[in-house]
């Protein structure tokens, strides 16, 4: 992905939802269905940008759904609140609500009475103290988890160029960077939070997302070609004579329908060790925190 501030650009994030849609795992939800009450879902997207996982997700799954969104980008809000998730798989309908909060400060009372918790493209730009704290308000809720395209740090291009190793390693160190409040884990994110989970007792299973680029999505894939040699030349002032002809090539052969980009993530699910026996939740909109809608 290209370098992502905390706040990230609303249009950078319609740009990338057909990609994301394409490339979270559905075998993950078929695992995580039995794990989930059958009387209404009260769903916690953290970082929900503008509700994309939620318009993924709630179409997958049946049943009564209430979807709280945090984001600490008022302007994503507004556009989560402006296309809010169809209908469940089965026809109900489902309802929202946002919360303008700082993920990385949330307590086990935010989630409270959460039935899935649910994040995307979101841990690797945290650092391990965020991932300790999101770690032990998931552990506290006691529910299932599902933490989606999660970069690896690994990327491939074809046809190959001699910059491309030396692009992806500054990439993967702008990644993990020191962000000024402690280092970002970047590619290494999925597999703490793994353990971390693991630790609180959860279960986990782990499934590849991988974004497809070239051809078939010019604008994605040049914005995200620009943006990840943006990223490296940040890192690796030296790369910078080279970038120039280097995105020259790569951008020809993008337009001529040569260049495939396989960028690859990570999917991660933890569940609790007990599964729902039905019944087990109710659907109650928690109470609205900060600013909020529902639909």
């Amino acid at each position: 992905m290209p370098h992502e501030p905390a706040r990230a650009d609303a249009d950078w994030l319609a740009l990338r939802e057909p990609a994301d849609a394409a490339a979270r795992s559905v075998e993950l939800v078929e695992t995580l269905r039995p794990y989930l009450p059958t009387d209404g879902l009260v769903i916690h997207d953290l970082g929900c940008g503008t509700g994309s996982m939620a318009r993924w997700l709630a179409p997958r799954l049946t049943g009564r759904q209430h979807w709280v969104g945090y984001e600490r980008d008022e302007e994503l809000l507004v556009r989560a609140d402006a296309a809010p998730p169809p209908w469940s798989r089965d026809g109900h309908r489902v309802t929202t609500e946002t919360r303008l909060r700082d993920i990385t400060r949330l307590s086990a009372d935010d989630l409270d009475g959460a039935s899935l918790v649910t994040a995307s493209a979101l841990v690797d730009m945290m650092t391990g103290e965020e991932i300790d704290r999101l770690v032990a308000s998931i552990a506290a809720a006691g529910c299932p988890a599902l933490v989606a395209l999660s970069v690896v740090g690994r990327v491939e291009l074809v046809p190959v160029d001699p910059l491309d190793d030396r692009l992806a390693a500054a990439f993967n160190a702008h990644q993990m960077r020191d962000a000024g409040h402690g280092r970002l884990l970047g590619p290494d994110a999925v597999d703490v939070a793994a353990r971390r989970l693991q630790q609180a007792g959860s279960t986990l299973r782990r499934e590849p997302s991988r974004w497809s680029l070239g051809a078939g999505s010019p604008a994605l894939s040049r914005a995200w070609l620009e943006g990840w040699v943006r990223a490296a030349c940040e890192q690796d002032p030296s790369l910078r004579a080279g970038a120039t002809p280097y995105l020259d090539r790569r951008l020809a052969d993008l337009g001529a329908g040569r260049l495939s980009v396989t960028v690859h993530h990570r999917d991660l699910l933890a569940l609790p060790h007990r599964r729902h026996a039905g019944g087990a939740g109710s659907l109650r909109p928690a109470a609205s925190r900060g600013t909020g809608s529902r639909h």
